[in-house]
């Protein structure tokens, strides 16, 4: 059974449900991870969600702040969440589908804006929660999973519009490259977007700064789709559905979508 995967970084899921509700309409992922929902899991608008079919909700939240959910029309289970570095930020949740496949949807810290641990506890924060995440998955040994989000690193010289202008710059910086290979190392994930696009600039992010984010691209690919090794052969038709990004009202993240063959 193929079942269609979408990540969405949605930058409040109750002030964007009309595009989380456009997009489920038009695209009809079978699960859609949406991180930074900035609401209650209470008050997330599960009723109109539902009444289009995704009537199975898994998510974790808090006030105006993080929050990640997975929305589904396909059965699943709750598989927990992880808080990281000591907080207990809404970070992480976990979802089981029917066909056995476990998702985890990560909102991985931005970092703020100056790369060094000293003088920027945010870039602290954000290098220890990457290291707990490697420490996990290394423990865990994860089988069967995706690992979707916004993982606020863009780590290939192609996942942005200038490499040597944002070496310095949070989300594209060595070290963080670093730290991301070693979670992906850590339980031998496949990034599945670049498995099925290898080649060429890719990006999901575009900031609201830009007069037209459109015409300057200057992006960078932030939202990731990864898998264990042994379903990341049954992934395919990965995109960037970079149209949403000119919607009304916008995220400044695209949704990400991946299809599984199981």
């Amino acid at each position: 059974m193929a079942t269609t995967v979408c990540t969405w970084n949605i930058n409040s899921v109750r002030l964007r449900e009309p595009i989380v509700l456009k997009l489920l309409q038009e695209q009809q992922p079978d699960v859609l991870c949406l991180q930074e929902c900035k609401a209650l899991v209470e008050l997330i608008p599960t009723q109109n969600f539902a009444d289009l079919g995704y009537k199975y909700m898994v998510a974790r939240g808090q006030k105006g702040y993080n929050g990640v959910a997975i929305l589904s029309r396909i059965p699943m289970t709750d598989a927990g969440h992880r808080q990281f570095v000591g907080k207990k930020d809404a970070r992480h949740c976990a979802a089981t589908l029917e066909n056995g496949m476990t998702i985890h949807n990560f909102y991985v810290p931005a970092g703020g804006d100056i790369p060094d641990v000293e003088k920027n506890d945010k870039f602290d924060h954000k290098l220890k929660f990457l290291n707990e995440m490697r420490d996990w998955f290394h423990d865990d040994s994860p089988e069967k999973s995706v690992l979707v989000g916004d993982l606020n690193i863009a780590p290939r010289e192609d996942d942005v519009w200038n490499h040597k202008q944002l070496l310095k710059i949070v989300s594209h910086t060595p070290i963080e490259c670093e730290h991301l290979a070693q979670v992906q190392d850590s339980a031998n994930w496949v990034d599945i977007t670049r498995q099925d696009i290898p080649d060429g600039n890719l990006y999901s992010w575009w900031s609201y700064r830009a007069r037209d984010w459109d015409a300057a691209d200057k992006g960078r690919r932030l939202d990731h789709v990864w898998a264990t090794p042994d379903i990341s052969n049954a992934a395919h038709s990965s995109r960037v559905y970079r149209d949403a990004r000119g919607w009304e009202k916008p995220s400044d993240h695209a949704p990400v979508f991946a299809t599984f063959d199981l």
